[in-house]
Formats: structure tokens, C-alpha cells, sequence
């Protein structure tokens, strides 16, 4: 059964308008939060598909991923559990380079994103597009690592970082909404840190 909390605790950055209602800045470091068992991926058999309704399902290796456009996102991250990290930097691909090669078809309107783990995240479509989203597999310049989702993870910073699935295997494109891992265990179906959208009702 997965474990986890309402909250750490902290100190908020008085003043600071960065930081989403109800957070706090983590300063140094990054909490480990996770629901599955961290998973050991072989980069030789990794794979990253985008599936489901577009109109050229296409799967990338380890090393077709990174022969695609580079992209990096500098900004804030923020967890549901209220901890905020502010600065950070992320290398990767933009979803928008791979939804490109796969061309979403128009009735495409929502994605589940998928890991190797079996975890599963639910994002409009609209979340993923427009600069918003990356698979990154960088973080400060480094690998990302194994407890924070390495070798890749979906970021999505302007949502709650559980929509950030770790050790991200795909997207997988739908006509409706399907909710995943922590959405059928209450939690909210988009999770926007600005609006508070932690659980269900909120």
C-alpha cells in the first residue's frame, strides 16, 4: 500500500509571490517521495512511446530521444505535499518534439502518462502542449537520478509534481479522462499548486 503525507513542514519565504498558497521554499536538497519500489532501468532496453489516438504511434530509444531537438526548463517545481524548489533546471526533450512526430489526432484530448513502473498520471492535453511539458533526463547539468525518476521523467512544473511521472515509459493520447495512480485515491484531477487543487473537492 502506498505511503504518503499531507505535508512537511517549513518555512515560507516571506514575500515571496514564487511560491503557490500553502507552500514553503526546501532550500537545499529535494524530499524523496515515492508509491512504488524505485525501479533499476537498463538504458539499452529503455523506451519512450507516444501511443494511443495520433496518427503515427512512435517509440523512441535511449538514444533516438536525445537525437531529437534539445530543450530546457529553468523555473519552480512544486509538490503537493507542500515543498516548493525554486531554481532548478531540467534538461530534455519538449513534449511538443514528440507529439510532432506523432501528430495527435483531433479528437485527442487528454493523455495518461505512463511509467515502467506501472504508475499512472492523468493531464488534459492542453497541460502537455505549448512549451508546458518536457521528458527530461538532466537535472543542475547532472543525470537525473534513479530516486528522483532517472534515467527520465515527465515534468510538467506548473501542476503538482505527482503529474511529473517518474521513470515516464509514454503518453498515452485519449478522447476522455482517465484517472491514475493518486487521482482514484482522492486526489485532484488537475492539481494546479496556484488554485490549491490537492484533493478531490478542493
Amino acid at each position: 500500500m502506498a505511503k504518503f503525507t499531507r505535508g512537511f513542514t517549513g518555512r515560507r519565504r516571506g514575500g515571496d509571490e514564487r511560491l503557490p498558497p500553502g507552500q514553503y521554499d526546501v532550500g537545499k536538497g529535494w524530499p524523496v517521495l515515492t508509491a512504488e519500489v524505485t525501479p533499476k532501468l537498463d538504458l539499452a532496453s529503455w523506451t519512450f512511446a507516444v501511443e494511443g489516438l495520433v496518427a503515427h504511434p512512435t517509440t523512441w530509444t535511449w538514444d533516438e530521444v536525445h537525437a531529437l531537438t534539445p530543450s530546457t526548463y529553468a523555473g519552480d517545481i512544486h509538490c503537493v505535499t507542500t515543498w516548493s524548489k525554486v531554481d532548478v533546471t531540467f534538461a530534455g526533450v519538449s513534449v511538443d518534439t514528440l507529439l510532432e512526430r506523432a501528430r495527435p489526432l483531433p479528437a485527442a484530448t487528454y493523455a495518461l502518462a505512463l511509467s515502467h513502473t506501472g504508475y499512472t498520471t492523468n493531464l488534459p492535453l492542453s497541460d502537455l502542449v505549448g512549451g508546458q511539458a518536457w521528458v527530461v533526463w538532466e537535472y543542475e547539468g547532472e543525470p537525473l537520478p534513479v530516486a528522483h525518476g532517472g534515467p527520465a521523467r515527465l515534468l510538467v512544473p506548473h501542476l503538482y509534481f505527482w503529474k511529473s511521472a517518474k521513470w515516464v515509459s509514454g503518453l498515452r493520447l485519449l478522447d476522455h479522462d482517465e484517472p491514475g495512480f493518486w487521482e482514484v485515491r482522492g486526489y485532484h484531477d488537475r492539481g494546479d499548486p496556484w488554485l490549491e487543487q490537492r484533493y478531490a473537492g478542493d
